[in-house]
């Protein structure tokens, strides 16, 4: 075992088994510091290093009995938490390969993901289990029902770990390398049927590892509020074990109890994704905004309230770019305050903006990002069993994010827009961020996505659907008001359709593509309806 961990590989860019493969790694820090913490749960338990690793393989031996093998596809259907977090740990400790499905599934979806999924037996909590019911299931055979009780749709066996005997754990076929796959995670199908995203357990490691995320330490304890079937959160768990450092794993986030669990918890790094952050800056001061331990926060995207956000709260901030398919490949400093900036191009990736024909655009002009990195195996290594997707990302040799930035003469990135989210009107390209970015500046607005809807006068009209902060109201001539001090004329929303939140995925990314399909709806507000008009200003010159 200590000699296949600790392989020394004839590349230098790819690190040890035992620094960046899930198995290697827990077996070292179980030996090298038993007793520290590795997760704390919100419900006040802990697991310390060999109480994880003791778990894992005990639970690993279960998956085994059942009938798993190294290279096998485990897919899981769990929220955040113990169980979870041991599905994943245990299919990887048997060299097997973790496939999260997403908890909101259902219908055609989950069908999908299960069919791409190639799994044979699905860990699932009880709950979830009446939607099989309702879809073909491919090629799975067996349930393993983890929570409340359940009935097993027709064909498929079902059991509980509590029942499963499992004698020692059987040694692996041949050693688990840096290469092989480790998890399955699918995209969000916002635009699309969900592609499965192919992650080795280097490229896992390099998204957010010690040369990734410099600014993480083993001495931290991240909080985990992201799902286990999203990039953030099946990579923290992992990052954070190759380090030796710790977690605290949340169910998911909730605005009203963030301080107490990360003060409970003692977190010292968060990760803030979409409105997080303006969720937490809405609430009421108070004496104890300070009363933490939490050190930096990872705000992605970076808006105008982060510096509000490390003075009030005294956190440093930073930011990147990432994708589930990539490597985190632009990361910030600390406190940076350009609106818009993703940082910097971090070492040993190569980043270029270019046109619709794979051409670099000049310093200064919006291009698509694309990227490539100088280790092995750090990016995706295909969508599972799509190759035309596959092909169309990696054209040329270079991954295509799908993501317009530009950058400045020092060699900041800054965030335009989805390509697709992009707005067209009357000649103009405009930015759906940048317009977002001046809406929630607004103090009654809790959140909001701007987005393109067709014109009589042909491309497209500019229109804001926005949340209120709790308790409050918008008034649409106030806030087009106060848009029209801050936005060109051309990029204030001709549109205001005020709702109670905007349409989510799980992953809180913002489903445009359902407000596109529904529009101008009878309650939305028009300002040229209302005698609100913007035009360009004459200048003497």
């Amino acid at each position: 075992m200590q000699d296949e961990a600790t392989a020394v590989f004839a590349d230098p860019r790819i690190p040890s088994r035992e620094t960046c493969v899930l198995r290697y790694a827990l077996d070292r820090f179980a030996r090298e510091k038993p007793d520290e913490t590795y997760v704390v749960f919100g419900n006040g338990e802990s697991w310390s290093y060999r109480e994880t690793q003791k778990r894992t393989v005990a639970r690993a031996a279960q998956l085994q009995a059942l009938g798993v093998r190294q290279g096998d596809h485990v897919a899981a259907w769990l929220p955040n938490g113990a169980e979870a977090l041991l599905s994943f740990f245990a299919v990887n400790y048997l060299g097997a390969v973790f496939v999260p499905i997403n908890t909101a599934y259902r219908g055609s979806i989950l069908e999908h993901v299960i069919a791409n999924s190639d799994a044979e037996l699905l860990i699932v909590h009880g709950d979830l289990v009446p939607r099989l019911g309702e879809i073909g299931t491919a090629a799975l055979t067996r349930l393993v029902v983890c929570g409340p009780e359940a009935k097993a749709p027709a064909g498929l066996a079902l059991s509980r770990f509590e029942t499963i005997e499992a004698g020692p754990l059987a040694p692996l076929d041949r050693p688990i390398d840096p290469w092989d796959t480790q998890t399955v995670v699918y995209t969000s199908g916002t635009t699309g049927p969900s592609k499965g995203v192919l992650m080795s357990y280097l490229h896992l490691f390099s998204n957010a590892g010690p040369e990734t995320w410099h600014f993480v330490t083993g001495k931290d304890r991240f909080l985990v509020n992201m799902p286990i079937f999203h990039i953030g959160g099946v990579g923290l768990p992992f990052v954070m074990l190759a380090r030796g450092g710790s977690i605290a794993l949340w169910e998911n986030f909730r605005t009203d109890e963030f301080w107490n669990f990360v003060r409970e918890t003692e977190c010292t790094a968060v990760f803030l994704l979409g409105v997080m952050a303006t969720f937490l800056l809405k609430e009421p001061a108070s004496p104890r905004d300070r009363e933490h331990k939490v050190r930096l926060a990872l705000m992605v995207p970076l808006t105008e309230s982060a510096g509000e956000f490390h003075t009030r709260f005294g956190i440093d901030v930073y930011t990147i770019f990432n994708m589930t398919e990539i490597s985190s490949p632009i990361v910030s400093e600390p406190n940076p305050t350009a609106l818009g900036s993703c940082g910097t191009v971090r070492p040993h990736v190569d980043v270029r903006l270019v046109d619709e024909n794979d051409c670099e655009v000049p310093t200064g002009t919006v291009g698509e990002m694309i990227v490539r990195t100088d280790r092995p195996w750090a990016m995706m290594h295909g969508y599972h069993k799509n190759p035309e997707a596959t092909a169309r990302a990696w054209r040329n040799g270079w991954f295509h994010t799908g993501d317009a930035f530009r950058r400045d003469e020092a060699g900041n990135f800054f965030f335009v827009d989805r390509i697709k989210d992009a707005i067209r009107r009357r000649g103009e390209n405009i930015s759906s961020f940048e317009v977002e970015a001046e809406i929630v500046a607004y103090p009654d607005v809790q959140e909001a996505a701007a987005i393109g809807v067709p014109s009589d006068l042909g491309e497209d009209e500019v229109m804001a659907v926005v949340a209120p902060v709790a308790g409050r109201g918008i008034d649409p001539a106030a806030l087009t008001a106060f848009l029209a001090e801050r936005l060109p004329y051309f990029m204030v929303p001709r549109y205001i359709r005020i709702v109670a939140e905007l349409p989510k995925t799980p992953t809180a990314k913002v489903q445009k593509a359902d407000l596109r399909r529904e529009g101008v709806t009878a309650d939305t507000w028009d300002r040229e309806t209302a005698n609100i008009t913007f035009k360009r200003e004459k200048l003497n010159l």
